[in-house]
């Protein structure tokens, strides 16, 4: 027999090579004559299911041609083994024979072939194989129902579950598991209810499916009437359903119970791991990451991408660069430093911990770029303050013909915003809905808003929120309060302080703004009203606290902090340090004390600032001209940049703080952010 062709009327033409000979021709091997005068069948369909299963197509369908042509069912053994090592084109092969030997009207040979056309993504041809079948059963409609939903196309899979005459458990396991992998969570919900309601047994991953959506919902009643259905059923042991059960708690905000049931399990995996570790990382104990890790490398497991996505996207977290290296080398012996995850988590993680050339360094090196790798450089660039750069890589990245997402948009706004590119910032955010056809989303218009603030034009900036088509939130409001801070303008001030306590009237950090601002105008009186209104509503002021890393041990410091045990040398330096700088020609900058006391107490107050404390502690404890890192929750204030712009000129090194915006790189007296910040 010459090539192979699919019929023109069933598949498209796909020209194969001849492996599998015309049947009538070859039954003279030594192999099947031994067989056939044994007559041991059985026998025969053993070895041959052998050679099928260990992936010897050609072998199995040569010595056993006879036994397959009396008995057509063994095709399905070879259409098998084709699926299994991938082998599409003897899939088709095997098809033309089924239909020159009359076989193609064979119910269970033809769901083999479904099922093949379906793993193979020849969805076309599997609906016209299906459409030409003559009889059809259950097991065909659960395949083309799975295809369905592999292509994407739920509503027709929805059709054919809905007009099947029966159905079985795998056919409720497939659209349950199927209206999950579509985010239907509540309506997976509901078909799971009717399943168990008309007696049909789940599998481990319709019920993974399942909790999963319980996940995304946050519906912990359901996600625990799910988990009585699970220990009812005898699932519990099962390795599948409990890291999605642990999943499920972890989500719905019951990190105890999701972490006690991955310790009950009798057989732990590294699936179990990661789920612990992402669930510990989503609650925002990263500390708590690192440890399990430690514990994961102790008890034998293999650390594989989504563990060292989340380990070093903790370390980012903490902005500990120290153990953060210490990982990326643990990756790269393990073989998954070139994963393109893993480069995106580091190129975060270098970027978020101040060392902005080794993100550079791990992007170069990255074999493979996808748009979040792309983004997270765009960031890095604009976090510490590059905006040209960002802009570069951009435009680098439009000549690998990647078009940016909404991700890369945000990324470049902000690198804008903070280096003073109104223009191009306005340009970018006109090209991202005009060209890339993209919905800006609030956070977009944040950042809008904040290049406007930043560069003086307020009232531009107001005008954009109230003409926004979707309601604005407190984070937009706070963020045009705090451009009338930059600029000093009370009577707007007050107006937007309003808006942002109507939407949260708990949010303490308008009214300390808003106190800064009288305060620099030396409006004691207002001052005073403001911190009124703050008792009267029992808010504090959040405290500033900075940290440093030192030999792989964090730091850390409050304002005026007297519980390090090196706190009376660091204020001993703190005052030589300040003396320095006074000789050099820094003045403290008072206005920015918010408490109406004597220069002398606001003096006092601001050399004790904690990001001043971190850095002379780290001074007194790193060797010479080692560029010092470190990090604060909240923005720092305008008399600490001055101050550590001397620092940095005095002690002739680099120093690098991370504060609640954006990165500043002191040195020799100058800041990266020029000031504009």
């Amino acid at each position: 027999m010459g090539r192979f062709r699919v019929p023109r009327t069933c598949f498209s033409f796909v020209s194969v090579s001849t492996v599998f000979q015309n049947p009538v021709f070859h039954l003279s091997t030594v192999t099947f004559k031994t067989h056939l005068e044994d007559g041991n069948f059985s026998y025969a369909k053993e070895q041959f299911a052998t050679l099928c299963s260990n992936g010897r197509i050609r072998e199995a369908f040569h010595n056993f041609v006879s036994y397959i042509w009396s008995e057509p069912r063994l095709f399905s053994n070879l259409i098998q083994a084709c699926i299994r090592t991938k082998s599409v084109s003897l899939g088709k092969q095997l098809h033309s024979l089924i239909i020159t030997s009359g076989c193609s009207s064979d119910k269970f040979v033809s769901n083999h072939l479904l099922n093949l056309y379906s793993k193979f993504g020849e969805f076309r041809a599997a609906v016209l194989l299906f459409d030409r079948m003559p009889t059809r059963n259950t097991m065909s409609c659960n395949i083309m129902i799975k295809a369905h939903l592999e292509m994407g196309s739920f509503e027709s899979a929805k059709k054919m579950f809905d007009e099947m005459p029966e159905r079985n458990v795998a056919t409720w396991n497939a659209m349950v598991t199927g209206l999950a992998k579509f985010e239907m969570n509540e309506e997976s919900l509901f078909l799971f209810s009717q399943m168990n309601e008309l007696g049909f047994m789940p599998d481990e991953y319709s019920l993974g499916s399942v909790l999963r959506g319980c996940a995304h919902l946050t519906a912990l009643f359901a996600g625990q009437q799910v988990h009585a259905y699970v220990m009812k059923s005898g699932f519990e042991f099962n390795l599948v359903v409990t890291c999605s059960l642990a999943h499920m708690y972890i989500k719905a905000g019951s990190l105890s119970d999701g972490e006690r049931l991955i310790r009950l399990m009798p057989n732990c995996n590294v699936v179990a791991w990661n789920t612990l570790m992402s669930g510990k990382a989503q609650n925002g104990c990263f500390e708590g990451v690192l440890d399990q890790y430690c514990l994961m490398k102790k008890a034998g497991f293999r650390p594989d991408k989504i563990t060292f996505v989340t380990v070093i996207s903790s370390c980012s977290e903490l902005a500990t660069l120290g153990q953060g290296k210490q990982i990326h080398a643990e990756s790269i012996k393990a073989g998954a430093s070139s994963i393109v995850d893993v480069v995106s988590s580091l190129v975060s993680m270098y970027s978020r911990c101040g060392s902005l050339q080794d993100s550079m360094k791990a992007f170069s090196e990255g074999k493979q770029r996808d748009i979040v790798l792309w983004s997270s450089m765009i960031s890095a660039y604009g976090f510490h303050g590059q905006g040209e750069e960002a802009i570069k890589l951009f435009n680098g990245m439009e000549q690998e013909n990647l078009p940016g997402n909404e991700v890369t948009f945000l990324s470049l706004l902000y690198a804008c915003s903070h280096c003073g590119l109104k223009d191009k910032g306005l340009d970018f955010f006109e090209l991202m809905v005009q060209k890339y056809g993209l919905k800006a989303r609030l956070e977009h218009y944040n950042c809008v808003v904040d290049l406007l603030g930043r560069s003086g034009c307020l009232e531009d900036a107001e005008a954009m929120i109230r003409s926004m088509p979707m309601e604005p939130d407190a984070i937009i409001w706070k963020t045009l309060l705090s451009a009338c801070k930059i600029h000093k303008n009370a009577e707007m001030a007050k107006r937007v302080a309003k808006e942002v306590l109507r939407i949260d009237p708990q949010d303490s950090a308008s009214y300390i703004l808003l106190a800064n601002i009288h305060a620099s105008a030396n409006k004691w009186q207002d001052v005073s009203e403001v911190r009124k209104a703050m008792r009267g509503k029992m808010l504090k002021k959040e405290p500033g606290i900075s940290w440093v890393e030192i030999k792989n041990q964090v730091h850390q410091f409050c304002l005026d902090d007297k519980s390090h045990p090196q706190s009376a040398e660091i204020n001993r330096y703190l005052d030589e340090l300040t003396s320095d700088m006074k000789m050099r020609g820094y003045v403290p900058d008072t206005s920015s004390v918010t408490h109406d006391m004597d220069n002398e107490e606001k003096e006092y107050n601001l050399a004790h600032h904690s990001e001043k404390m971190a850095i002379a502690f780290a001074l007194m404890n790193c060797p010479e001209g080692m560029p010092i890192r470190v990090m604060k929750n909240l923005r720092v204030c305008s008399d600490c940049h001055v101050a550590i712009k001397y620092i940095s000129e005095i002690k002739n090194l680099e120093i690098v703080v991370r504060d609640a915006s954006r990165f500043h790189h002191f040195k020799d007296g100058t800041c990266s952010c020029g000031d504009y910040w």
